[in-house]
């Protein structure tokens, strides 16, 4: 282990360097990135955490208070849901899987006991039990690899299914839309999958080969997909984000925020928009999230134009980041950061167009859930 000890599973891992949230890498970061992308390696995601709603009225009240459509929810299916304050302003966002006796929310860690004491405030009448399971750890890894097979081996599965998530940023969910125009959307290939381990169950899986939170994020970056403890702020509505693809259902009964969400998207120009920056690597900087975007103005002073949100090295793309631009930004702007005394170009890939929504026409209807994941080989 590199530097202090942490709590960290797997922090005592040959060449585990710690960050703030988890294990960053464990010696060689663009090499652990590509064997994530293949399937081979997992990642201990320590900065993910995981609340429990059980009771016989966890998914109809679910649904009654986010933004997704749950009553219909199988056991096996994921989905993924936002809270909204009235205004549609995002206050949390979880992965959504239920296993037929209980809902499991899988979170950013900095997002759980919030979440927790909001949904339990709000229980009221309803037969629900909210808890956070501290007991439980989340591995992350891609689908159809090494690393599912052998995690399927210690898979949690308290009422007989294995409590495992997949990602639904791999299409437009039912009731859902999606803002970005491009045909060939990164997000297709991201079949990102989130395992629940007991933490009494990790040592089993020593032989397990890891990758770092550093090559999570660059593939999450690379496939546009936003993140809560990234991506939002105070003023985050869903659709500056293209979260109206996998996160709301635009055709479901009310709930707070509703408002807002049917509005901007009837009229459509939220007032921000995610773009996907490509920059300039001459300099070997990585501009930190929160860091000004500039844009040059026409009497060559620079304005700010929105802010970074996440950044990362790409094992193919190079150095990018994901950003937040006021929708005036022009998409054909000159951008530029400044950075540890670095002036960095930036280059924008459209996620979110200036002009979007603005649209009455019915969302497209794909798949909400996914396969399950492999089950262990026959003893």
């Amino acid at each position: 282990m590199t530097g202090e000890a942490t709590p960290f599973f797997f922090a005592d891992r040959s060449g585990a360097v710690a960050g703030d949230e988890g294990i960053a890498h464990f010696g060689d970061p663009v090499r652990e990135q590509r064997r994530l992308a293949a399937g081979h390696a997992a990642v201990p995601r320590d900065d993910r955490a995981v609340i429990e709603v059980a009771g016989p009225d966890r998914l109809t009240w679910l649904d009654s208070i986010t933004s997704q459509a749950l009553t219909g929810l199988a056991a096996g299916q994921s989905t993924e849901l936002l809270v909204l304050d009235p205004h549609g302003r995002v206050e949390h966002a979880a992965g959504v899987l239920d296993d037929g006796s209980s809902t499991w929310l899988i979170v950013d860690s900095g997002d759980a006991a919030g979440l927790a004491k909001w949904l339990t405030m709000m229980r009221f009448r309803s037969q629900v039990e909210v808890r956070l399971r501290d007991d439980l750890a989340v591995l992350g890894f891609m689908e159809r690899g090494d690393a599912e097979k052998r995690v399927a081996l210690e898979a949690f599965r308290p009422h007989g299914l294995p409590v495992v998530w997949g990602d639904p940023w791999r299409d437009v969910a039912v009731g859902g839309w999606q803002y970005a125009a491009s045909d060939a959307h990164p997000g297709a290939g991201y079949a990102w999958i989130e395992a629940l381990v007991e933490r009494s169950a990790l040592p089993r899986l020593a032989d397990l080969e890891l990758a770092g939170l550093l090559a999570a994020e660059a593939l999450r970056i690379a496939a546009w997909r936003p993140r809560w403890s990234r991506e939002v702020d105070e003023r985050a509505i869903p659709h500056e984000y293209d979260w109206l693809r996998t996160a709301v259902h635009l055709n479901k009964g009310c709930y707070r925020g509703q408002e807002t969400v049917a509005k901007v998207h009837n009229l459509g120009h939220p007032p921000r928009r995610l773009t996907l920056l490509h920059l300039d690597g001459s300099d070997s900087v990585l501009p930190e999230p929160g860091t000004p975007v500039l844009q040059a103005g026409p009497d060559g002073e620079a304005a700010e134009a929105g802010h970074v949100t996440s950044s990362a090295l790409h094992h193919d793309l190079g150095p990018i980041a994901l950003a937040v631009l006021a929708r005036r930004v022009p998409a054909a702007a000159a951008l530029e950061i400044r950075a540890d005394g670095a002036r960095i170009a930036a280059a924008q890939e459209i996620i979110v167009p200036a002009d979007a929504g603005a649209t009455a026409e019915v969302p497209r209807l794909t798949r909400l859930s996914r396969r399950p994941l492999a089950e262990p080989p026959a003893k």
